[in-house]
């Protein structure tokens, strides 16, 4: 029988899931309000005053009403994401919370509830009792788009495949042909995704793929499975999402919810640093030289270049004098602890303050007892002219100060990076770079802040403080109520801020789990900006090799990751592309034989209706050119040479780099580094048009 039109079964889901959708607000409607008024009326179902047991327990309540209407206001965007179709006939909603009537029949079952484990567990190779399992997208309270996966195609009966929308329908089409390729095709796609999804959470997972094989799909659900089998490990440590451009990480927002989106932190690698957000990229030449592992090297240099001992010693007057020796001796001495820059700093001053008080106490022939060693010191710092002699010797320093002297001070530059100076060297003032953030981060190691000493023992009490008021109250073992989140509330009077929302604006910040997309293009000082956030070294490394684009990225893994995971990461390999249509993959192919002889790219079992077309323009004109180009239905993405896209409108490269289009218009092909080019070719899904006013790459112009 031959499947219905898709639009219609389209139209026909949507209403569908829209009435629920409506019914699920409602219900969370009313929730909402009754947890409102318990919150407000918490302080009144006990008396005032009473034990401090009392007053204790008192407070915990208030607080945890207060925090449970908070979760119930934070669930309102993406309230519902998934739908579990069983073969029973069996239907459940799964979302961001559990929700039932009145007469306690459950509406939406919570992602963290066990009824909800298949929607992260169930893959086509062991798909358990789900026929499909349904991923909706959403607008506030409306239904925007729908995406099925069907886990066992031979359980659909044909009304079922035809009810189908997204890739599931597409993958039920191919599964339909009676060709052998086909069902191999299919059912590797569906082993190779299951091998990702399922890999166990210890250590790093490299998922190589070419374009078109699902390796993003896949990490994401990789993550969700381990946020579900993982739980306890992942809830309160989160995890961090780190893509390549904010583009790409509006276009994976959507399926966040599934993942428990109060446990997950979307970044590129331009935000990495809290309170900075870089877009821009340096030229080839000064990413490679900041990429490089080199860059460690040269900041601690810099860092070094700052902590000074006078060669002809201190000498302030009135007796005040230390040694050249002494000077020295303390300055090496505080490098000897092996202390961040800004910790060490008040050493090396106590030292010299100390010297100097000892030499007051001499000249004016009074005893230097204990006495005088507490007050002496502090007295002499309060001088203005004993300040500003040792003050510069060991300077408090923050990571843009020192960044911003290393990139733009000639001088220091040829002292700590005599063979990248040339390529470093920048205007004060230029705005922070893409591939300025993991030198920020790396600064921000090697300076530290005096404060953090005095800030871990805080920490530590209030953690074993609110340890104790949880077990007073008998809630250890309570999994919405962590020591953690407790203590945090105790020294804040703010709102309640989730897991994601306390990782984003701490640096420090260790991950339970990170997902790296398009990691092929991270420099090795991105790296140990990367693995310094995750300390069990348990990520999720997406890419493919054939599109690396940065000079600093990776030409090959075992390059890239050996220095900083010896042993510890495992590679799987994709190697279906079911997106890309056949002619336009064929294409592409071309250009990767001369981009990288040898490298195989992935099949596609995706037949395509178009062939792929080149324009030529003459006159250069490509706006009117595009202006006069038909639009067809679905998405249509632009991608020009970095010359031309800002007058264009149209992406560069790296803007389209994990997108993907239903058309795709490559301007001035001849314009793109092999690689890029093969990078633009891959992002359609159904028509792909060249403009082009130079001579097209041999490797285009004899296919077309």
């Amino acid at each position: 029988m031959a499947p219905g039109n898709p639009g219609d079964a389209l139209a026909k889901a949507l209403r569908t899931e829209q009435a629920q959708l409506t019914r699920l607000y409602a219900r969370l409607d009313t929730v909402r309000e009754r947890a409102r008024r318990a919150a407000d009326g918490a302080h009144d179902d006990a008396a005032p005053g009473g034990t401090h047991q009392a007053r204790l327990e008192r407070e915990v309540r208030a607080r945890e009403a207060a925090r449970h209407a908070a979760r119930l206001d934070a669930v309102e965007r993406g309230l519902c994401f998934g739908r579990l179709d069983e073969r029973d006939g069996t239907v459940h909603y799964i979302g961001r919370t559990g929700l039932a009537d009145e007469a306690y029949e459950p509406l939406l079952i919570d992602w963290r509830a066990p009824a909800a484990r298949p929607f992260y567990t169930a893959t086509p190779a062991h798909p358990g009792p789900v026929v499909r399992r349904r991923h909706l997208h959403t607008r506030g309270r409306t239904v925007t788009g729908l995406d099925d996966e069907a886990l066992d195609l031979a359980g659909l009966d044909e009304p079922g495949r035809r009810g189908l929308v997204g890739e599931a329908a597409l993958l039920a089409a191919l599964d339909r042909e009676r060709t052998g390729r086909m069902g191999t095709a299919v059912a590797t796609i569906q082993a190779e995704q299951d091998r990702v999804i399922r890999s166990p959470l210890r250590g790093a997972l490299v998922v190589q793929g070419g374009p078109g094989t699902g390796k993003t799909l896949a990490a994401l659900h990789r993550a969700a499975y381990l946020l579900f089998t993982h739980r306890a490990a992942l809830e309160r440590r989160g995890v961090l999402v780190i893509g390549p451009n904010a583009g790409f990480l509006r276009y994976i927002d959507e399926v966040l919810p599934a993942l428990g989106e109060t446990e997950v932190v979307l970044r590129t690698v331009g935000e990495l640093v809290p309170g900075v957000t870089a877009t821009g990229s340096d030229a080839p030449a000064t990413a490679f030289a900041k990429g490089g592992p080199w860059m460690a090297e040269v900041l601690r240099r810099a860092v070094a270049a700052h902590q000074t001992a006078p060669a002809d010693g201190l000498d302030l007057g009135e007796g005040l004098r230390v040694s050249a020796r002494a000077c020295a001796e303390a300055r090496d001495a505080a490098r000897g602890l092996r202390l961040p820059h800004n910790r060490a700093r008040s050493f090396y001053l106590g030292t010299l303050l100390d010297a100097l008080a000892i030499a007051q106490a001499l000249t004016l022939g009074r005893p230097y007892d204990e006495e005088e060693a507490h007050y002496a010191p502090r007295e002499l710092w309060e001088r203005p002219d004993v300040r500003a002699a040792l003050d510069p010797l060991w300077p408090r320093l923050s990571p843009r100060q020192l960044l911003e002297r290393l990139l733009t001070d000639g001088e220091l530059l040829a002292e700590a990076a005599p063979e990248q100076a040339a390529a470093l060297l920048r205007p004060a003032g230029s705005p922070w770079t893409v591939e300025d953030v993991p030198l920020l981060d790396e600064a921000a190691e090697l300076l530290g802040t005096e404060r953090e000493s005095t800030e871990s023992r805080r920490d530590q009490d209030e953690l074993a403080y609110a340890h104790g008021v949880l077990t007073i109250t008998g809630q250890t073992g309570d999994a919405l109520l962590d020591s953690a989140a407790l203590a945090e509330r105790f020294r804040d009077d703010g709102p309640y801020r989730t897991t994601a929302e306390r990782a984003a604006a701490d640096r420090t910040w260790a991950y339970g789990h990170v997902v790296v997309d398009e990691a092929q293009e991270l420099s090795a000082m991105a790296w140990r900006a990367v693995l310094r956030r995750v300390p069990t070294d348990s990520l999720t490394i997406v890419g493919d090799l054939a599109q690396t684009g940065s000079p600093a990225g990776a030409r090959s893994w075992a390059q890239m990751l050996d220095p900083h995971l010896p042993g510890r990461w495992r590679e799987e390999r994709l190697t279906v592309n079911y997106r890309t249509p056949e002619p336009v993959m064929a294409l592409a192919a071309a250009v990767l034989r001369t981009a990288l002889p040898g490298h195989r790219p992935p099949e596609s079992i995706r037949p395509g209706t178009e062939r792929p077309r080149a324009l030529p323009v003459p006159d250069g004109d490509f706006a009117a050119a595009l202006a006069r180009l038909p639009r067809g239905p679905g998405t249509l993405g632009v991608i020009a040479p970095d010359a031309l896209a800002a007058e264009l409108g149209a992406l560069t490269v790296a803007d389209a780099k994990g997108l993907e289009f239903d058309a795709v218009v490559v301007v001035e092909p001849g314009g793109l580094a092999p690689r890029d080019l093969y990078v633009a070719l891959t992002r359609t899904t159904r028509s792909l048009t060249l403009l082009h006013r130079r001579p097209l790459p041999p490797e285009l112009a004899e296919p077309l």
